[in-house]
């Protein structure tokens, strides 16, 4: 249980924390409404986490999400959830992590921010040409290495989870004991705002998007559930007592933030975390919560990738993938080709923007499916009445109708403010369905 702990935590706290408090700042002008945002947030997340406990609970197989869409709507939600995890949604939370990872390391190396080469095409953010950074190729290169570490084993990549989630979680309290204790900081930082953009509605979903990609992760746990023991009992635990922690720790860690700085300095700089750091400890404090930053990104990096191989191992297995994605290492145990290929993919993605464009293209694909699956739910209560349910959904239906109400709000609202990441997702989903016929043909022709 406390591995999987770890993979809700550890994935889920990962860069979100150090550095999108700046933009949520500007788009909605004050820090009360961040911490609006940070609570709004949170309460959907745990509403997530609530249903997502019913249906991994009565459905602990591998492949989370993949698992539950099948079971409710059939085989062709299954197999497009998959397809965007694969080639989209966990692919672009694999890269947006690597790239906070250099964001961070660029504190110690300022010249890994530089331009390592332009592709002269206007294919990258506003149209203009895609330039590529050295630290891209530092972030390509861990992610690479974390792919070799979870090839080893389950059993590695959960211990090298739980130790690098609880050196993470230690630092961050550290961070927060150091900024709420510093006695030049003022709670009159938390009644000064700054011009809004967007500002109004459109401000707080635009932030609302930056904290959900901070809490982005706490579903993880699902996609492992076969190979967590006793996942009737543990995987609800974990989701549960996941998410609850991770939003206590961004409320504290964002009022250490604002204690210390104005909402000016906390919209201005890339690196708030480290910001903060600088004005109470000095040169030193800004390093240290910078490898802080590195290590906590270091933990999501491998939950994601350790969990996230999962899927593309379980279409295949059900002959909804290339057949060779089904193969399990003889020697090591895990779907050591499924690992390769989410390595590859983010490593290429990793390449196609900056830190806040990559992270839109993680949450509008990802929020697609969390809707249907939390919708799912009531699908099955009807559809499957029978099935075991070891835990059930408190407040049914109002707590899934509610996440699919905001999701779909969500969704609308990021389609208007982010047209080119959003669109990017939107035609690489819909790229699957050839796929999916093709497949589907083949396994119902026995080849």
């Amino acid at each position: 249980m406390w591995a999987a702990i770890a993979i809700v935590i550890g994935t889920a706290i990962g860069s979100g924390i150090f550095i999108v408090p700046a933009k949520m700042v500007r788009s909605v002008g004050s820090p009360a409404l961040v911490f609006a945002v940070w609570i709004f947030g949170g309460l959907l997340t745990l509403f997530g986490a609530l249903t997502y406990a019913e249906l991994s609970a009565a459905l602990p197989d591998a492949g989370g999400e993949y698992v539950y869409l099948t079971a409710a709507y059939g085989p062709f939600w299954g197999f497009i959830y998959g397809w965007t995890q694969t080639w989209v949604a966990k692919s672009a939370s694999i890269a947006t992590l690597a790239t906070g990872f250099f964001y961070y390391v660029a504190f110690f190396f300022p010249k890994l921010s530089a331009t390592f080469y332009a592709i002269p095409l206007p294919i990258g953010p506003g149209g203009h040409p895609l330039e590529i950074q050295y630290g891209q190729l530092l972030g390509i290169a861990l992610i690479l290495f974390l792919a070799g570490i979870n090839y080893l084993g389950v059993r590695v990549g959960g211990d090298v989870q739980i130790v690098v989630t609880a050196v993470k979680l230690a630092l961050i309290g550290a961070l927060i004991v150091a900024g709420l204790t510093w006695g030049q900081g003022t709670f009159t930082h938390f009644s000064k705002s700054i011009p809004a953009n967007p500002g109004g509605v459109s401000g707080f979903f635009a932030a609302l998007v930056s904290a959900l990609w901070a809490y982005d992760g706490w579903n993880n746990a699902g996609m492992l559930g076969s190979e967590i023991e006793n996942p009737q009992r543990n995987l609800p635990r974990a989701l549960l007592v996941g998410t609850s922690l991770m939003i206590a720790i961004y409320l504290l860690t964002n009022l250490a933030y604002f204690y210390v700085l104005s909402s000016a300095e906390v919209g201005a700089t890339p690196r708030v975390a480290a910001e903060a750091m600088q004005k109470v400890l000095g040169k030193s404090g800004a390093s240290i919560v910078s490898v802080a930053a590195m290590i906590s990104i270091f933990a999501a990096l491998n939950g994601s990738i350790l969990s996230g191989s999962r899927v593309p191992y379980a279409m295949a297995r059900d002959g909804l993938f290339f057949r060779g994605m089904s193969h399990i290492n003889q020697q090591f145990r895990t779907p050591g080709a499924c690992i390769v290929l989410l390595g590859v993919v983010s490593s290429i993605i990793l390449l196609s923007g900056r830190y806040d464009e990559l992270a839109t293209l993680v949450i509008f694909p990802s929020w697609i499916l969390y809707g249907m699956t939390a919708a799912s739910v009531i699908v099955l209560r009807i559809k499957r009445p029978e099935m075991p349910r070891p835990f059930r959904v408190p407040g049914y239906p109002a707590v899934p109708i509610f996440f699919v109400l905001v999701a779909a709000a969500l969704l609308y609202s990021t389609l208007l403010n982010s047209p080119r990441e959003s669109g990017i997702g939107l035609v690489l989903i819909i790229a699957g369905l050839p796929f999916y016929f093709y497949w589907r043909r083949r396994r119902r022709a026995g080849i």
